[in-house]
């Protein structure tokens, strides 16, 4: 066991040598030999191993182990200087080890270790990538969690950092074929982090690309799978993987296969849904993804038949006038009560359909049936009118400041929601329907449009999330509010909810929940 004198005057050998530094083996082995010592060479072990280890490829496990040792150290400050320096022994062959190394100690709880980690793995990925992905997703696929969770949030928070020098097409396109492999057994927050790494990945924001991923998702939607209603872990699955999907959509990469599973599995079954967030409205979220969705759908085989189910749907929350009593007052002991958020989301989708349909409602249903649903149209349209001169009211005369309050945000976007309803009533009364008007769905942002510039094909007609200007609209324009119970939804929030649960659980050891036997302890 070499004492400090004896690892500075062999540091000194290796130093002299300059050219010849090859020749002078016994002197690297006494530095190696410098991990069983104290703390003094230990330190000093950590600094002259890796200045020196390209020179004895002969001895590169043996130095690769030796700097691990000190990696393991029981002295916080000998682990450090020890990570720190283990970029050096990335070359050739040894980088992917190294990676893989690296990729193990982010499992540490001390920050400033952690942070050096990080460091070290980000220098190497400027080396060479690929090697370095290699060692990430080696770990991802085969880890501990802990090992596993913090390798996929590093993919997911450094990856943008990297200049495009570094992320070539060849490295994108290996990180899609490695996220693949990954995805056939995640859980939903890992599912979530893997769509945010490859949706920023340049070689995937052309339409091809974007096809892509929406098919990625699809698998794990499991849409050829009949539906559970009653299953939370299948209720939730199908909200995460349409959460994801839907910014993808645009009028190339089109919704129309999660569309058609929409109105054949779920609406049917909308009432029985269970939620798998306490407090969550279940119905109401499935509403609006349908919405969002609707506006990107293509060419649907079975429209006529999903069409008539979304109609089905409207028809029970846009209820019949009360009936009146010989007095004129009504029969009943109570209005019907209007659900103004849900019929807001069934009536932009029918809207949207439609579209592709015009004569649905003149030639698809019979007389009896549409004077119905003019019926209906008509006594909404009244209670409408109601409540928007109620709310136009309320919010007369009120700017700035005063429109910030949390009473007046909710009339606020309740005026959207019932302005929207009413724009697309007077669309439907027309003879024959008409299916032109074009609204912004009340929890979206409203798209400026220049004067003079051209509008885009994708702007508020589709609803869909509009194309960032360097303006964009303030923060506050873009929060969602809850409109008053009883005649809006309780509920107009995102899917904020945590991810829980495991996808792809019959396809893999991780299961809703769980994840296989890997094995333990120290892997490189």
């Amino acid at each position: 066991m070499p004492t400090v004198e004896e690892l500075y005057r062999n540091y000194g050998i290796l130093a002299d040598a300059t050219e010849q530094v090859g020749q002078h083996k016994d002197a690297y082995q006494v530095i190696l030999d410098g991990v069983k010592g104290g703390t003094k060479e230990k330190r000093l072990a950590a600094q002259f191993i890796p200045k020196f280890f390209k020179h004895f490829p002969e001895l590169a496990d043996s130095a690769i182990n030796a700097q691990l040792d000190l990696c393991e150290d029981e002295d916080v400050s000998i682990r450090r200087q020890a990570i720190k320096e283990l970029p050096q022994f990335a070359t050739g062959e040894n980088l992917p080890r190294v990676a893989d190394i690296l990729t193990q100690l982010l499992q540490t709880d001390d920050s400033a270790e952690f942070n050096l980690v990080n460091n070290a793995l980000l220098s190497i990925f400027k080396m060479d990538a690929k090697g370095t992905l290699g060692g990430l997703f080696s770990q991802i696929l085969q880890g501990e969690d802990i090992v596993r969770e913090r390798a996929i949030k590093f993919l997911s928070t450094k990856l943008k950092t990297l200049p495009d020098e570094v992320l070539t097409k060849e490295v994108e396109e290996l990180i899609l074929t490695e996220s693949k492999k990954v995805l056939e057994d995640v859980t939903g927050e890992e599912f979530v982090l893997f769509m945010k790494i490859l949706s920023g990945l340049k070689s995937l924001q052309t339409v091809s690309g974007r096809q892509q991923l929406v098919e990625l998702v699809a698998e794990q939607a499991d849409l050829e799978q009949t539906f559970s209603p009653s299953d939370p872990d299948c209720v939730d699955r199908l909200l995460q993987c349409t959460r994801q999907a839907v910014p993808l959509f645009s009028k190339n990469v089109h919704s129309t296969r999660f569309v058609t599973y929409f109105c054949e599995q779920v609406l049917p079954n909308l009432s029985t849904l269970t939620t798998p967030v306490e407090g969550l409205d279940i119905q109401l979220e499935v509403l609006k993804l349908l919405a969002e969705m609707s506006s990107f759908c293509g060419d649907m085989e079975k429209l006529e038949t999903n069409l008539r189910k979304l109609f089905d749907k409207l028809l029970e929350y846009m209820p019949l006038p009360p009936e009146e009593a010989e007095n004129g007052e009504n029969a009943g002991n109570e209005e019907p009560k209007l659900q103004f958020s849900y019929v807001e989301c069934l009536l932009y989708s029918f809207h949207q359909l439609g579209r592709k349909l015009p004569d649905f409602l003149t030639a698809k249903l019979n007389a009896e049936k549409l004077k119905d649903f003019k019926i209906r149209l008509q006594y909404f349209a009244r209670g409408l009118q109601v409540y928007i001169r109620q709310l136009r009211l309320a919010l007369q005369g009120k700017t700035g400041e005063a429109l910030k309050t949390e009473e007046n945000k909710i009339k606020v976007v309740a005026l959207k929601i019932t302005n929207n309803i009413n724009v697309l009533i007077k669309d439907l009364f027309h003879i024959p329907p008409s299916y032109k008007s074009t609204v912004t769905l009340s929890w979206k942002p409203v798209q400026k449009v220049e004067i003079g510039q051209k509008r885009a094909s994708e702007d508020t007609s589709s609803g869909s999330p509009p194309k960032k200007s360097p303006g964009g609209p303030k923060r506050d324009a873009r929060q969602i509010y809850n409109p008053p119970s009883g005649k809006y939804s309780s509920n107009l929030g995102n899917f904020n909810y945590e991810q829980r649960g495991a996808f792809r659980g019959s396809r893999g050891g991780r299961g809703w929940g769980t994840r296989g036997n890997r094995s333990r302890g120290r892997l490189y």
